[in-house]
């Protein structure tokens, strides 16, 4: 199974949006970057789905290119118009070879999901690897309208509950993808070290 971040390169704020190629392609999220659908295009010519992790502005600028240029069903937690399948919690989905598990993950956003299969973990914004704040373990800010740290603290202690222990790629909606290594921190030790961080509650940016 191959995975690209289609944006990477992006000149403008975007999300990092993952193409999955397999038995079934599958877009994760679908960024801000113009021409994004040309970038899915030069690697196939066929996309069966695009999966939103949730529907912020950088996660979906140009959700409505890419479903225009490709014959893909739009997976998601929250309403949307184009929506063809309503995710919940505890479906299952397949991309490229893989099945995901999908997790509801609330706290950044309310209609917030993580994809999580034995291998690896596509968590939006829900935690990341590296963004600026904190470079080996961070989370998604909670300090806007409709955010709730607490919600997200409770998100990340059921992602490490829901976690299988085989897992070792972490494909977050910004930063670095982080991949396990002998001898190193685990995708776990991101995870439980982002949760120890959020449960602080304390201000993710100095001018929050």
């Amino acid at each position: 199974m191959e995975i690209v971040t289609v944006t990477d390169g992006a000149e403008q704020f975007t999300c990092n949006a993952y193409l999955v190629l397999g038995d079934r392609n599958v877009l994760v999220d679908a960024g801000t970057m113009p021409g994004v659908e040309t970038v899915v295009a030069d690697h196939t010519d066929e996309l069966d789905a695009v999966v939103l992790t949730h529907q912020h502005t950088d996660h979906i600028g140009e959700l409505d290119a890419v479903l225009d240029r490709f014959d893909a069903d739009l997976y998601a937690y929250g309403d949307h118009p184009r929506r063809d399948e309503a995710l919940e919690d505890g479906d299952e989905l397949q991309m490229g070879e893989e099945t995901f598990e999908v997790v509801y993950t609330p706290g950044h956003a309310s209609d917030h999901i993580s994809l999580v299969s034995g291998k690896r973990i596509f968590s939006g914004d829900v935690v990341v690897y590296n963004d600026g704040a904190f470079d080996d373990g961070s989370f998604g800010r909670t300090d806007m309208p409709g955010q709730s740290r607490e919600r997200l603290v409770e998100s990340l202690r059921t992602l490490l509950d829901r976690l299988p222990e085989t897992v070792e790629e972490l494909y977050a909606g910004h930063g670095d993808v982080f991949r396990s290594e002998s001898g190193g921190d685990s995708v776990q030790d991101v995870i439980e070290r982002a949760l120890s961080r959020a449960e602080r509650r304390e201000p993710k940016y100095p001018d929050d």
